[in-house]
């Protein structure tokens, strides 16, 4: 899902935003909208993972018993 919304903002950038022509009119979601969504999904993933980004190490100085 990500992969696509990536490859999606990059046609997005692209792309023009709006088009006009005999069968009608397009436009598209402006791109910080698609850019917002991207940084949500991929925050939403990222809270899913176990460790949730953090790892946890113990430091021992060396030459302590």
């Amino acid at each position: 899902m990500a992969k696509e919304l990536t490859d999606r903002i990059k046609d997005a950038a692209q792309e023009p935003s709006e088009v006009t022509g005999d069968s009608g009119s397009m436009k598209q979601q402006p791109l910080p909208h698609v850019i917002e969504s991207d940084r949500y999904l991929r925050s939403a993933a990222a809270t899913r993972r176990r460790n949730r980004g953090l790892n946890i190490s113990k430091f021992s100085p060396p030459g302590a018993s």
